[in-house]
């Protein structure tokens, strides 16, 4: 079982108990572009993991990059009682990580194995290389998620299965308690969706999980509260059936569903 693999390679730092979840708080917390409002007073206590849905544009990533420190906003963000503003980034590094919806490939030489690597930087000692401690956990990361045969490969020859797959070994590598994932399964075949959104559901047990998607299948999957993004503000759904059901789906969506499908006809 995924769970029980997942066990034997110890991810989780000596701070880090299994099944480990922060607070994050956030606390008046508005963002604006070029004085357009994305969001706009926003309190809310977040104490477990998190599905966030809303319409393109709705601001889900940005607050998922708001959390993470990466971009300006005015209000408060507390987790686990500790304002982000506060924390260096070493300290940021390992308490969470920020999976974009896309691998970006600054150097299209690097091979995976040495990317992922790079993910234990902030365990390192400077000018030192990285320990066999480092290395091990690295390597295991990768057979755990069945892609040790592209350790060697650059970087820039994955496809976006394996892309999203070395995206998701990079962060378990770096050990941070929460773990954002910024539309994990976009564009992505089936096949590959299913095994991402399956790594997704089994890590729950190890790391708070914050997933942001706009696919209703793989948010009911993953069976998280729900907040909801729209017209500068959020809501929150604590319950499955509060949030997944026709009539609430059409209220926030605007638009007509068959369940958790639009209804195009």
């Amino acid at each position: 079982m995924l769970e029980e693999t997942f066990k034997n390679i110890d991810h989780t730092d000596a701070e880090c108990e299994s099944k480990l979840k922060e607070m994050i708080k956030l606390d008046s917390l508005s963002i604006k572009y070029h004085d357009k409002v994305i969001l706009d007073n926003i309190s809310l206590k977040i104490d477990g993991h998190l599905n966030i849905l809303g319409a393109n544009g709705s601001g889900k990533s940005t607050l998922a990059r708001a959390i993470c420190g990466l971009t300006q906003y005015d209000g408060e963000i507390y987790i686990d009682g500790r304002n982000i503003k506060e924390l260096s980034l070493k300290q940021r590094a390992k308490l969470l990580t920020y999976i974009p919806t896309k691998l970006e490939v600054y150097d299209e030489f690097i091979s995976v194995e040495e990317f992922v690597l790079l993910s234990r930087f902030t365990y390192k000692d400077s000018f030192f290389d990285y320990s066999s401690n480092d290395k091990k956990i690295a390597k295991n990361t990768l057979e755990f998620l069945n892609i040790s045969h592209l350790a060697s490969h650059p970087l820039s020859s994955l496809s976006s299965g394996e892309a999203q797959l070395v995206s998701l070994a990079s962060s378990l590598v770096a050990q941070s308690r929460i773990i954002i994932l910024d539309e994990p399964t976009a564009n992505l075949d089936p096949k590959n969706a299913k095994t991402i959104a399956k790594h997704i559901k089994g890590l729950k047990e190890y790391h708070q999980i914050i997933l942001i998607t706009h696919d209703l299948e793989l948010a009911s999957y993953i069976n998280s509260p729900t907040l909801f993004l729209k017209d500068f503000s959020a809501s929150y759904y604590e319950k499955y059936d509060e949030f997944y059901n026709e009539a609430r789906l059409e209220e926030l969506y605007g638009t007509s569903f068959d369940g958790l499908a639009v209804r195009y006809d």
